[in-house]
């Protein structure tokens, strides 16, 4: 241990203490640290033994990585910090003083140490309280040395949740995605490969066997199917459950015999959900037949899954193991294209593949799941286009538990959704697709598009002709990253609002206003309507107009349902997030169109403010825009993904529809991405009254 160490100096003699509680002196530490990580979990029965007031804050608990410049100490936030986390104040690389320690009770314990230094480990710190003073790069912790003990390590690996007995964090913005070290990634197996393997029961003598016998017990016998969906992630932990890994995710599979369901549970979700995809083909054993869960029909049945009682047998195995004759068959798919999605009825499910020309931000909306708990739903809006018609393809993505592939959907790349779901407005005017419970997205870039079957299908190859004709160009000079997007476009009158919200007409007042505004958490997007009158009008100078906050105010008269032009103010909490009014008398192709940045306005700043048509001029005051390579030749190397690691017999018809571009110079290295953020700032200037 350094000499100099902070955490040494501060917390050894409250460490040393025998009988930590709520009466015991803080240690407060007057020298600054660097937060390098911050993990966040649920809370359980025996949460409440460290933190009695853990739930007037919330199910939420946070773990934090403190670092002093010497060693590393894992502390627990108190519950009433909270919301320093949730509105991304304390993150990583914040850097914090005056921090106030006190010891509490730790509830994992290492599974190496010895029963005398168990009493040692039963003991760690909690943050009560700090400032944040700054940002800076955080350290990579692997060469630092931790203070004291370390708890929540097992052995020298894994890290565990101090103040609940959970085996596994969440991701801090949502709950759907994997998070940490404990996810099995794509490992293969040392086996030796067999051949000709034959499955010992299929589907249907399940089927038959459970409605025809005594139902109940352990099927030991070998079952071949292929998975054909795949769900997200779905966390059921509750604070008044203490499971360890309360995970579950459901598969789609199916035999030459017929299709049934696939839950896994808990710590079978670690090792296997990673791992498997749609169109892998697996064997099971020692599993159990249930009743499908909230099923209708009594012949449906769905196989359980599960680490113990039974522990169940899973393996992958190469289509080439499995004998021709019981091959299962491989998933069908029902793409569609932007022509077709104007005639189909609200409701259906689709695929899509297209081109990514724009791609929003990342914000959360509060819901409520079938246990009435709050969580925040993370989601994003993608543009693609296909070729097939003017109107782009407008998706609404929730997370699906692939974050590695959401952080790829960039501009040129090249994407399919799979089982999407079709929403029409109110009035049918328009369109978008948005997430089922087992939408699927893969992506140019991560080798998804040259294992999956879509790529024989003529939809697939009739976009990846259209894709070939385009000038990467082009596409880089329409495409945007960023910036404020809402779709529908919000309705222009308070009455239409209204009847779209299907509520009786509600206006919050100042206070209220500002009572939900700082309810808002990081990303969270909310639409508010309030009364107000305009007292004062800021001004600035000509070219400084996007460095302000742009809303309407909304004044109504006694009815409440003046026609007026602006019926909503949408808020986010995001940090240098900028909002502009949505465009509201163009054409519909151009409501949803993001628009670059005006940099050089013609106009004087009384016109550009105050004129109708400025809500069609003003653009997403914070969005990304890739600068054109005229030598660059991306979308015909996307293309190529389709046909990369293919079976050349199969695909030899796909091959010569293929013709590479006339040679080119070796294309320079691309120029780099120019990225516009504007922050927001008071005004500067004074008010000025209105005459």
């Amino acid at each position: 241990m350094a000499a100099g160490c902070v955490f040494h100096r501060t917390l050894v003699r409250s460490q040393s203490r025998p009988e930590p509680g709520p009466n015991q002196a803080p240690a407060v530490c007057r020298e600054q640290l660097v937060v390098v990580s911050v993990d966040r979990y649920t809370r359980d029965q025996s949460s409440t033994l460290c933190f009695p007031q853990s739930v007037l804050h919330g199910s939420d608990l946070y773990d934090l990585t403190l670092f002093d410049g010497d060693c590393l100490l894992r502390v627990s936030l108190d519950p009433s910090l909270n919301d320093l986390v949730e509105k991304h104040v304390l993150r990583c690389g914040a850097v914090i003083k005056s921090a106030t320690f006190r010891t509490c009770l730790a509830l994992q314990l290492p599974e190496s140490s010895a029963a005398q230094d168990a009493a040692h480990h039963t003991d760690s710190f909690s943050l009560v309280s700090l400032e944040v003073c700054g940002l800076q790069r955080a350290p990579d912790p692997d060469p630092w040395p931790w203070f004291g003990s370390a708890p929540g390590y097992r052995g020298d690996a894994a890290v565990l949740p101090l103040r609940a007995k959970r085996s596994v964090f969440l991701s801090l913005w949502n709950n759907s995605d994997p998070c940490g070290d404990g996810w099995r990634r794509n490992e293969e197996e040392e086996e030796e490969e067999e051949e000709g393997l034959v499955p010992s029961v299929s589907v249907e003598e399940l089927r038959r066997r459970f409605h025809s016998s005594v139902r109940g017990g352990t099927v030991q016998k070998q079952l071949i199917v292929r998975v054909s969906l795949k769900s997200s992630l779905m966390f059921y932990g509750r604070a008044e459950t203490n499971a360890a890994c309360p995970y579950k995710a459901v598969l789609e599979v199916c035999d030459r015999s017929g299709s049934v369901t696939v839950v896994l549970w808990n710590s079978v979700c670690l090792d296997w959900y990673l791992r498997l995809a749609p169109g892998d083909v697996i064997s099971l054993r020692r599993f159990r037949v249930k009743q499908l869960f909230q099923s209708q029909q009594q012949d449906d049945i769905e196989i359980s899954v599960n680490s113990r009682n039974p522990a169940a047998l899973i393996r992958k195995l190469p289509d080439s193991c499995v004998s021709p004759q019981h091959l299962p068959p491989q998933p069908e798919f029902s793409f569609c294209s932007s022509a077709e999605l104007r005639h189909r009825p609200h409701g259906e499910e689709c695929d899509v593949i297209g081109l990514v020309t724009f791609s929003g931000r990342s914000e959360r909306i509060r819901s409520k799941d079938s246990h009435g708990a709050e969580q925040l739903l993370e989601y994003r809006w993608l543009r693609l286009e296909d070729g097939s018609s003017d109107q782009p393809i407008t998706v609404k993505l929730f997370a699906t538990s692939q974050p590695e592939v959401h952080r790829q959907l960039l501009p040129m790349s090249v994407i399919v959704c799979t089982r999407l779901k079709l929403i029409r407005t109110l009035d049918q005017a328009q369109v978008y697709l948005t997430n089922t419970s087992h939408t699927q997205v893969y992506c140019t870039g991560l080798g998804h598009h040259s294992r999956m079957a879509y790529r024989r299908l003529s939809s697939v190859k009739l976009f990846l002709r259209w894709l070939r004709s385009q000038d990467d160009g082009q596409v880089l000079r329409r495409a945007l990253i960023g910036g404020f997007f809402v779709f529908p476009p919000p309705p222009v009158t308070m009455e239409t609002f209204m009847k779209s919200r299907r509520v009786a007409p509600s206006v919050l007042q100042g206070p209220e206003l500002q009572r939900e505004l700082d309810r808002l958490r990081y990303r969270e997007r909310r639409s508010f309507c309030f009364q107000a009158t305009v007292s004062a009008v800021t001004h600035c100078q000509q070219g400084q107009e996007e460095q302000r906050l742009s809303c309407s105010l909304l004044p109504l008269s006694p009815t409440g349902l003046t026609p007026l032009t602006s019926s909503s103010l949408h808020a986010s909490s995001s940090p240098r997030s900028l909002r502009s009014p949505s465009s509201s008398s163009s054409s519909p192709a151009s409501q949803h169109r993001p628009r670059p940045l005006d940099h050089t306005p013609s106009r004087s700043v009384k016109r550009k403010l105050f004129s109708p048509q400025s809500p069609n001029k003003r653009a997403p005051l914070a969005c990304l825009r890739p600068e054109p390579s005229p030598n660059s030749v991306m979308l015909f190397e996307a293309s190529l993904e389709f046909l990369q690691d293919s079976d050349p017999d199969e695909d030899s018809a796909s091959c010569s529809d293929i013709t590479a571009p006339p040679p080119l110079p070796r294309p320079s290295p691309p120029s780099p991405l120019r990225l516009f953020l504007c922050t927001l700032t008071p005004p500067s200037g004074r008010s000025r009254p209105l005459p």
